[in-house]
């Protein structure tokens, strides 16, 4: 009911109200409230305060009435279980970082075994690639058809040749080697002895005056040859020297000239080992004195039994061919350098086309023979009809005249002036005109031998004008045709066409070989002998006496080699197999060398015109073409694994090829740097094929005996070269026992993978340079001062530098015994330009450019000590050795090729802006 009467006074109050209502109670209840709540919080504060007071009034009383040795023992067990909680805590700790460490240690271990389990999986690779490779070597040492010889036993005689009935005159004429030589005498390990018969006590028995220059310098010469003997019961050959014919002056009342022979053939056929017929004698006239008279026969209806004769001067009935020699007159020194004496071969085209200067000397009296006339006349014509470019320079009369003394009448050609005056001509000419005698009996005569000697030295070509008939020197062995031109004279109207049908690059190869031929075979006297006596040698099919190689002086003696030191593990990942890992295996010896002259004879050529025969025995073969070293294969014999193609696995893992077995030699020129040395070595830690690793130490002190070397994993011999000199790179050490090697300096970081790479190139390319940090050569365009060396990077190259390349070790004993020492003295002189020197010297013999691998142009090597090539004169004189080479050699013989050899199977890295500018393979 109440709530009814609310609803009802509230329905009848006014909406106003109702809101006056509201709002007046809306301000009091704030007010009222606040209030309250203060005086709450007041009373609050005061009723906590005296609970506080209670209770510790209340505490107070209770420690009063606590036992106070209850207290303590409650104090104490509580000490008690802290100390207890500690001591575990500090327990925890410790096995904590216990287990922390054993984890540790067993995370070492675990990455340790990992290691180890790479590095054992790729030995076991490798090893299974030995093991392959030594089954196919045995299959194909069973499959051979003759076993590995060695050399026979030296078989030498003990007596003197037996005496013999002499031959008849008209044997003598049919003399050849087979009839007239003693092969007995000289077996194949004889090592072909020779003995001379020393002028000084066999001169007055042979009756001729020699020419005191020729005794002096032949007994120096041969006193340097290896196949001298002193024991004339061993002798394989001997050697006389006989001296020349003398004219008799003319007699006033005599209407011809007549000519003596003062060989006293008596006094010859009582030489002590003359054995009755003169077998296996050479009896040897060196034209030297009286080329102006034309003479230079010292055994004109002389009877010589079976001895060979070896002179300038030969009738046709007189010469025996393959039995006498034909020897160019001793005109040059006794030996060493002659480059001063030569002239440049460039430019191609001189001032004269062709030059000839001479006086013929009159034909027998009443003779049919023509006089050249006709040919002179021709000549003389073609010179005044030829166009103002080409020049002849023609005298067929000396101005002044020479002497008329007696000389023999043949028709030939008389030299005019001096040598010098010559000379200047010679250098000034293209062609040199050389006419055969009138007189069709003579094969030669020394003054056309010095007309030839003159012309080469001179870098003028040859051409002989019936030359159909004459016999050249040494004419058997080596092939003129590069050298020299032939005509007949009937054809003398084709010479002037003959002269402009040859282009410039055929001129300059026509010099070069004529200047190489005068160089080793004519030049000096020691270099005549050296090719007579190598001439016989080769006729008999004997190999020459081994060269002599270098014996390096050991760093350490015998009893001592410093403690090897094993290299760190290094935590990575197996790389691809890149080959075996097998035991030193020398490069094959002997066999080969013996039947390289048996099987190619004189068609195996190097680019000199000469062949391989005439070179000392090497242990190795030399750097031949493909004919000589698939020699197996034309023999009906394939090589296991030859030609057997294969995929990228199979190529890694074997060499293949003609010769799938071959290892290299490492040469690591160093001086006094021995931290640098040892990380080299260890950067060769189980690098495939490696046969041996050769220091040479450069320095003046001996290197450190107590310290530690890094193990290499291939033999490492240390030899201490006896000066400091860059040449020492190259020298022919004994202990290089492989063809391949490959010289490194030892700040050059190369890649395992590039190492195999460049030797597996190399063995396609035997005969050339193959490394890494490529050169060329540039013609100075401000100065014309020759050719300037270049480092920069460039799509050309025309040299690759021997701090990182392979050689062919026929390339070291050439570097010392064909290049002039002119240039191995600049070497020593500037410190530097060791590696432009065989640059030069592989390129004058092969006529190829060298063989870049890989895109590496530098080697840099931060932490190494301050090197030669830092030195700001360094870039300086490399300019300087080049032109000096070049004005020894002649030319500068550098080829230049942009054929660079890369291969994606073994990673090289390319750089994209270098990657147009060469071929790939």
């Amino acid at each position: 009911m109440l709530h009814e009467r609310i609803c009802q006074w509230l329905g009848h109050l006014k909406l106003s109200r109702v809101i006056l209502m509201v709002s007046v109670m809306l301000f009091i209840v704030p007010l009222v409230t606040h209030y309250y709540l203060s005086k709450y919080e007041t009373t609050t504060s005061m009723s906590l305060g005296a609970n506080n007071m209670r209770h510790t009034l209340e505490a107070l009383g209770d420690l009063s009435t606590t036992n106070v040795v209850d207290l303590k023992i409650r104090i104490e067990e509580m000490l008690r279980i802290k100390a207890s909680v500690s001591t575990e805590l500090r327990e925890l700790e410790e096995k904590r970082g216990k287990l922390q460490r054993e984890a540790a240690a067993a995370s070492a271990k675990s990455d340790s075994v990992k290691a180890e389990y790479a590095r054992a999986t790729a030995e076991l690779q490798r090893l299974r690639v030995s093991a392959d490779q030594a089954r196919l070597a045995q299959l194909e040492a069973i499959r051979r058809d003759s076993p590995e010889l060695a050399p026979p036993t030296q078989i030498l005689h003990t007596q003197l040749p037996p005496i013999l009935p002499p031959i008849s005159s008209a044997s003598e004429v049919h003399c050849r080697m087979h009839s007239c030589f003693d092969h007995s005498r000289c077996s194949l390990t004889s090592g072909f002895p020779i003995y001379f018969y020393d002028p000084e006590k066999f001169s007055p028995l042979v009756g001729a005056e020699v020419d005191g220059f020729l005794k002096t310098t032949l007994r120096q010469t041969l006193s340097y040859n290896s196949h001298l003997t002193h024991n004339p019961n061993e002798a394989c050959v001997y050697l006389v020297l006989v001296g020349e014919g003398f004219p008799l002056d003319k007699s006033p009342s005599s209407t011809t000239d007549t000519y003596k022979l003062s060989l006293n053939e008596s006094a010859i056929k009582s030489l002590p080992y003359w054995g009755g017929d003169g077998r296996n004698h050479v009896l040897l006239n060196l034209a030297r004195r009286e080329l102006s008279v034309g003479s230079g026969d010292a055994f004109h209806t002389a009877s010589t039994g079976r001895a060979m004769i070896a002179q300038s001067t030969f009738t046709m009935q007189q010469y025996r061919p393959s039995f006498d020699l034909v020897t160019p007159p001793a005109l040059g020194p006794p030996g060493g350098d002659v480059w001063v004496d030569c002239a440049p071969i460039a430019p191609a085209r001189r001032k004269y086309i062709l030059s000839f200067q001479g006086s013929q000397t009159p034909l027998p009296a009443g003779s049919s023979v023509d006089n050249d006339k006709f040919l002179i006349d021709t000549l003389q014509k073609t010179a005044k009809e030829a166009p103002s470019s080409d020049v002849f320079y023609l005298q067929f009369e000396c101005d002044p005249p020479i002497e008329r003394r007696a000389v023999i009448h043949i028709g030939d050609w008389t030299l005019c002036g001096t040598d010098r005056s010559r000379r200047s001509i010679l250098r000034d000419s293209t062609f040199v005109l050389i006419l055969a005698p009138a007189d069709n009996n003579y094969a030669t005569t020394a003054l056309l031998q010095a007309r030839l000697y003159e012309a080469l030295r001179s870098g003028a070509i040859p051409l002989i004008l019936g030359g159909d008939r004459i016999r050249l020197p040494f004419d058997e062995v080596l092939d003129w045709r590069r050298a020299t031109l032939s005509l007949p004279k009937a054809r003398v109207t084709e010479l002037h066409f003959l002269l402009r049908a040859l282009s410039d690059a055929d001129l300059l190869t026509f010099r070069r070989q004529g200047r190489v031929l005068w160089e080793r075979y004519l030049s000096s006297v020691q270099a005549s002998m050296d090719s007579l006596l190598a001439t016989i040698r080769t006729r008999l099919n004997i190999p020459a006496q081994p060269a002599i190689a270098t014996s390096g002086v050991p760093a350490f003696n015998e009893s001592y080699y410093p403690p090897k030191l094993e290299p760190p593990a290094v935590d990575t990942e197996p790389e691809e197999t890149l080959g075996p890992s097998e035991a030193p295996y020398p490069s094959p010896a002997y066999r080969r060398n013996y039947s390289l002259a048996l099987l190619h004879g004189y068609e195996l050529w190097n680019e000199w015109g000469e062949p391989f025969a005439l070179y000392p025995q090497l242990p190795w073969d030399p750097p031949v073409t493909s004919e000589a070293r698939f020699m197996g294969s034309a023999a009906g014999f394939r090589p296991i694994g030859a030609g057997a193609g294969g995929s990228g696995k199979e190529f890694s893992e074997a060499l293949g090829g003609d010769r799938p077995r071959e290892q290299f030699t490492i040469v690591i020129l160093t001086y006094e740097r021995e931290a640098v040395l040892a990380a080299a070595l260890a950067r060769l830690r189980g690098l495939p094929y490696l046969n041996k690793v050769v220091v040479v130490w450069n320095g003046v002190t001996a290197p450190t005996a107590m310290q530690a070397w890094p193990e290499s994993g291939a033999p490492v011999a240390v030899v201490r070269a006896s000066r400091n000199s860059l040449n020492n790179r190259f020298l022919p050490y004994n202990v290089i026992e492989t063809e391949a090697v490959l010289c490194v300096d030892d700040d050059a970081h190369l890649r395992h993978d590039e190492i195999v790479f460049a030797f597996r190139v190399w063995r396609e390319h035997r005969d050339r340079i193959v490394g890494f940090p490529g050169r060329y050569h540039a013609w100075d365009l401000n100065f014309n001062n020759g050719f300037l060396y270049n480092s920069n990077y460039s799509c050309e190259l025309s040299m690759v530098l021997t701090g990182a390349a392979f050689v062919h070790r026929y390339y070291l004993w050439a570097y010392w015994h064909s290049l002039p020492a002119a240039m191995r003295d600049y070497v020593d002189e500037y410190m530097n330009c060791e590696d432009i020197a065989m640059n030069f010297l592989v390129a004058h013999i092969t006529r190829k450019p060298p063989v870049k691998v890989t895109s590496r142009w530098t080697f840099r090597c931060p932490g190494c000590p301050v090197t030669l090539s830092a030195d700001e004169t360094h870039f300086h004189e490399r300019h300087k050795c080049i032109q000096f080479f070049s004005q020894v050699m002649g030319y500068t013989p550098l080829l230049s090729t942009q054929y660079r050899a890369d291969s994606v199977l073994f990673k090289t890295r390319i750089p994209h802006d270098k990657q147009k500018c060469f071929k790939f393979i």
